[in-house]
């Protein structure tokens, strides 16, 4: 061989083993970044978390769980209800923005798991109550995660902006297991406007671009709210 091509070939290895050199540098340093996200959010959630169950004195154990999966596997049995374990996963942490809208997650699923402790057989039988009558229950832990976030001194304005960004509008709920997103939002709208009224007066989101897309497309159902607010009635709304 001669002493060119021996030169030559020393120096692709030497490419060769430099290029491969970087790329498992580069793939090392991702994961590492990867490591040190999974644990800023977990840490991020652990701590808003926390703070929700002290501040409401919530003497039950929950623990919360970021996963970076894209979404949750839809099963047929809520393991949130039975397991006490909240789970984050990558793909409803994307909508958050804020520590409010985290909040606002992680606050109305206390309120289904802290209620799985309470009631008979170690409340087994509130947990079917929950399943059997989603809607009803939907709706509860709504107002209840609104009351949550204002203890722990967050801004309940961020329910709103974090369901309106995070769940689709169905077109029909009469066969479905949950209320159409807008009635969600009325009614949550409502509960605020009447128990917390401070948070609308003061409106830190009125900039907010969820916020004024939740304004824009709940005009018929706030009309509503404004003429029963006006006649004092004291009959249910029927939102749309």
């Amino acid at each position: 061989m001669r002493k060119f091509d021996t030169i030559l070939i020393a120096v692709i290895a030497c490419m060769i083993t430099f290029t491969s050199s970087v790329y498992a540098s580069e793939k090392t340093e991702d994961v590492n970044a990867e490591i040190v996200r999974e644990q800023t959010v977990q840490s991020k959630i652990d701590d808003i978390g926390a703070k929700l169950l002290n501040a409401n004195k919530t003497p039950n154990r929950v623990v919360f769980v970021y996963n970076k999966a894209a979404k949750k596997v839809f099963l047929k049995y809520d393991t949130t209800l039975t397991s006490r374990k909240i789970v984050l996963y990558d793909g409803t942490y994307k909508f958050t923005d804020s520590d409010d809208e985290i909040a606002a997650f992680l606050a109305r699923n206390i309120v289904l798991a802290a209620r799985s402790y309470d009631g008979q057989f170690s409340g087994e039988l509130n947990t079917v109550q929950i399943m059997a009558s989603p809607k009803k229950y939907e709706v509860i832990a709504d107002k209840l995660a609104v009351d949550m976030m204002v203890a722990a001194g967050y801004n309940p304005l961020g329910l709103i902006t974090f369901i309106n960004k995070s769940c689709p509008q169905r077109r029909f709920d009469m066969i479905s297991s949950k209320n159409l997103t807008s009635k969600r939002l009325a009614i949550i709208y409502e509960y605020i406007v009447n128990k917390y009224p401070y948070f609308l007066v003061n409106n830190t989101y009125i900039n907010n671009e969820h916020y004024q897309n939740f304004l824009l497309t709940s005009q018929n159902n706030r009309r509503l709210l404004k003429k029963k607010l006006e006649t004092g009635s004291k009959e249910k709304i029927k939102y749309e």
